[in-house]
């Protein structure tokens, strides 16, 4: 077990023995999108290392934010230590819609270029085998990725973990979707669809149901058009919950009015809310 799994592990019982904590902190950061469609993301970030500071008590979480792994060849934004066994490694936090999800920027441009090179429909064997084994999909399961993805309709949020070993032994066929197509799940070929801009290779089960995609690398490709994608929606079986299932989140008013003052109010006065809220804090810890 990898250390990032023993972590998971370590949550996910931490979100069904006392999920009020879980609940408090991802209600807490979704309020933020009252403030600004992005903003939470951000404040995820920073929000999620404190709780495992606050409440994981043998570990503790460094926000490396865009300082140091904010460089194109690292996608992490927290750095996570075990306390006993002092293990370290990054986690790089998602806070999206339930939707496409990307699980990799694929920065240098490797993984579609490849993949064109194999042809457009590839088959289950060892040439999937081998294309999982390449240099060129060497980051396609060594990315820690924690995704906190929120239903806004539905006032729901779940953390949801792509299973990246799972994908890799249930792909059957990767197949080449070029723009102005899609992939028809029922009658298991590729046929006219609007909407898409630029093309995709789609990852398959034997079942013909998606699993992921990398979409176009290309030189003209911005960061939403390129690298490895997935969807919570139409991929669920291919991820596990660390909060065991979707749980109800509600906006906190209060929080907003809270940042409305910290802006306009001095480092004293922040001090002074700071032992308040910690207060709170070890009051919440004893339910």
């Amino acid at each position: 077990m990898t250390a990032y799994e023993d972590f998971k592990t370590r949550f996910n019982l931490l979100a069904r023995k006392h999920k009020h904590l879980v609940v408090n902190t991802l209600s807490n950061i979704f309020t933020m999108r009252l403030i600004g469609n992005k903003t939470h993301g951000d404040l995820a970030e920073i929000g999620m290392a404190e709780f495992i500071n606050q409440f994981m008590y043998d570990y503790k979480s460094i926000h490396v934010g865009k300082v140091k792994f904010r460089a194109k060849e690292h996608e992490k934004d927290i750095m996570i230590i075990n306390e006993i066994t002092k293990t370290k490694f990054p986690v790089s936090l998602k806070a999206y819609g339930d939707g496409p999800l990307q699980l990799s920027t694929d920065s240098n441009q490797k993984m579609f270029p490849f993949l064109k090179s194999q042809g457009k429909n590839i088959a289950r064997g060892k040439h999937i085998e081998r294309i999982f084994k390449s240099n060129n999909f060497g980051d396609f399961n060594t990315i820690n990725i924690m995704p906190l993805i929120y239903d806004e309709e539905k006032q729901r949020c779940n953390i949801m973990i792509f299973n990246h070993q799972k994908a890799m032994n249930k792909t059957h066929r990767i197949i080449f979707v070029d723009k102005n197509k899609k992939f028809d799940r029922l009658a298991k070929k590729i046929i006219e669809g609007k909407g898409r801009k630029h093309p995709i290779f789609m990852f398959i089960d034997a079942g013909g149901n998606y699993i992921c995609e990398v979409r176009y690398g290309g030189a003209q490709a911005n960061a939403l058009q390129r690298g490895l994608w997935t969807h919570t929606k139409n991929a669920v079986s291919y991820f596990d919950s660390l909060t065991n299932r979707w749980i109800d989140y509600f906006h906190n008013h209060t929080l907003v009015k809270l940042f409305s003052l910290a802006l306009n109010s001095s480092e004293r006065g922040h001090k002074l809310a700071n032992s308040i809220l910690q207060k709170d804090i070890d009051h919440l810890k004893t339910l």
